[in-house]
């Protein structure tokens, strides 16, 4: 969802919740509670979508990534190279790649 629809809609909903509050208890104090407890559970709702939206588009490419990576393989009949190791031009000698404690910190 977009911001500016999730923003109308933010505002639709806490002015109706604050209207109908009030109608029902004539408390301002009981309407100022109920509408941050409503501004806040929103938020955190679109937080939490945005979050999974995230997740989802991630998974989706890395799903497709694999997909394209197999078949590539399958078609020309050789096997990936191992990226945990670094080959020195100089010898055939495999070494630990330095960079791997950092790749790990990084999402």
């Amino acid at each position: 969802m977009p911001f500016r629809i999730f923003y109308c809609f933010l505002w639709l909903v806490l002015c109706s919740n604050a209207l109908t509050v009030y109608f029902a208890s004539y408390s301002i104090r009981t309407v100022v509670v109920t509408t941050v407890a409503w501004l806040l559970l929103l938020q955190v709702a679109y937080f939490a979508s945005v979050l999974f939206l995230i997740w989802r588009s991630s998974c989706a490419s890395r799903s497709g990534q694999r997909a394209e990576h197999f078949g590539h393989c399958k078609e020309v009949g050789y096997q990936p190279p191992n990226y945990d190791e670094v080959r020195n031009e100089s010898s055939d000698v495999p070494q630990l790649n330095k960079m791997l404690a950092i790749s790990l910190l990084l999402p």
